[in-house]
């Protein structure tokens, strides 16, 4: 069984319905491996074994009676901790949600449960999913599978991390600024922020209900397209046949070059001559607009999340970590009328931004300027912390201030990705560009 470990979710699915892996053999593998690791508690936040078992027991039943629901029907997978499971706790790497238990799963979690998939257990993450760096000194801090004196990148931090160092096959993660395809980026795994709306957060812990999407971490475009049908309770689209030649590809100039380093500059531009070598046509492209409304995150996201969490924040502020909690409290300073004239701005710099990408299948950035910084100047020093901070988020940022779906693929130089940018609900055409993608950067 320890073969199958390392295959994707969907090699895994096709190996149950052949009758090659039982999916009951497959979930003891997994816990085996969990439970023997070393960094097993910095990924997990707590496993729901019994429930997987239950869960992998129904699937074996099913896959011999030939009545899989799905694909992915047995594949054992990891939720982040923000996703209710009924009768676990949920605590989105907080102290201040210690004990906070659901009667009832999340939307998402039914739709997966339905298409056969076994859960795991709960990931950590970075406090109430607002940081991209992944450090949670009021939980734990998982290593970056680069570089084990690294941050993994977040919020999804436990998600990345245990498809990375092999303790999932696959997860589930949230994106609200950069959250999926950060710690995707830097751990070499693939990752789909999806469009708002279109996946459901009903019973996900929020950060920001403008904001906020759901969408995988994954080993392959091929993966990612199968878990966000099963979140979404949809047939997954057609990947078969998908090309690069001739596809027009605009490399955004705006924002995402400013202070990138070395390593991430590098393989940004090896990975564009790649695609073009498969045939990608790939012009630059200026979008002056994106400037205002990156100026408007401040306003925007601080402003809406200090205003929904500030009851339960302010009632207990010294069990927050201090960074986060002087994130959160940013918002004070924006007034309803900020708020308003921010999205006024936004909508604006989102028609700019639909005109001008309008010529093309897909937009092109890296995924992150920076590479995984260091834990411990990030405990020592806090200027540091802020800096490295809205760096890594920065790039990523574009796709939740625009309204659109993004795609985030390894390079094959450890921790930078390379990011396509599609159009709002484009995920199906964007992730058989992205299909095509993988083949050329592999």
């Amino acid at each position: 069984m320890q073969e199958w470990l390392g295959k994707s979710a969907a090699d895994m699915g096709r190996a149950i319905g052949a009758g090659h892996v039982d999916p009951v053999s497959l979930a003891e593998a997994f816990f085996d491996r969990i439970e023997g690791h070393a960094l097993r508690d910095k990924v997990y936040a707590r496993l729901t074994k019994d429930r997987a078992m239950s869960e992998a027991y129904a699937a074996s039943q099913r896959a011999r009676a030939g009545q899989r629901l799905s694909i992915l029907d047995g594949v054992p997978i990891s939720w982040k901790d923000l996703f209710d499971t009924a009768g676990d706790r949920t605590e989105a790497g907080s102290k201040l949600l210690f004990g906070r238990v659901s009667d009832r799963d999340a939307v998402v979690v039914q739709n997966a449960t339905a298409a056969g998939l076994v859960c795991l257990g709960k990931t950590h993450m970075s406090e109430l999913a607002f940081s991209g760096l992944g450090h949670n000194p009021s939980t734990a801090t998982p290593p970056c599978v680069n570089d084990a004196d690294a941050v993994p990148g977040g919020s999804s931090s436990g998600a990345a991390t245990s498809v990375a160092f092999g303790l999932a096959p696959a997860a589930i993660g949230s994106d609200t600024g950069g959250s999926v395809r950060i710690p995707s980026a830097w751990n070499d795994l693939v990752g789909l922020k999806t469009t708002h709306g279109r996946l459901s957060l009903e019973g996900c812990v929020p950060l920001s209900l403008k904001f906020d999407t759901v969408g995988p971490l994954t080993k392959t475009v091929e993966d990612a397209a199968l878990l966000m049908a099963a979140l979404a309770g949809q047939p997954p689209g057609d990947l078969r046949g998908a090309r690069l030649k001739g596809r027009r590809f605009a490399a955004l100039k705006t924002v995402v070059l400013d202070d990138i380093r070395d390593a991430p500059r590098a393989a940004y531009e090896s990975a564009i001559e790649r695609l073009c070598a498969a045939g990608a046509v790939v012009q630059p492209l200026d979008v002056p607009e994106l400037e205002e409304a990156m100026a408007q995150a401040g306003p925007l996201m601080p402003g809406e999340v200090y205003g929904l969490w500030r009851d339960v924040i302010e009632a207990q502020p010294d069990a927050m970590y201090s960074e986060i909690l002087q994130r959160f409290r940013l918002g004070k300073d924006f007034s309803a009328p900020d708020y308003n004239a921010a999205w006024a701005k936004l909508d604006m710099a989102r028609r700019a931004w639909d005109t001008a990408v309008a010529p093309f299948d897909a937009v092109l950035a890296p995924t992150a300027p920076i590479l995984p910084p260091n834990l411990a100047r990030l405990n020592s020093d806090t200027d540091y912390y802020k800096t490295e901070n809205l760096l890594a988020l920065r790039n990523t940022r574009i796709g939740n201030l625009m309204g659109i779906c993004a795609l985030t693929l390894p390079t094959g130089v450890p921790s930078c990705g390379i990011m396509l940018m599609g159009a709002e609900n484009g995920e199906e055409a964007l992730l058989r560009l992205g299909v095509a993608a993988e083949a050329a950067l592999s």
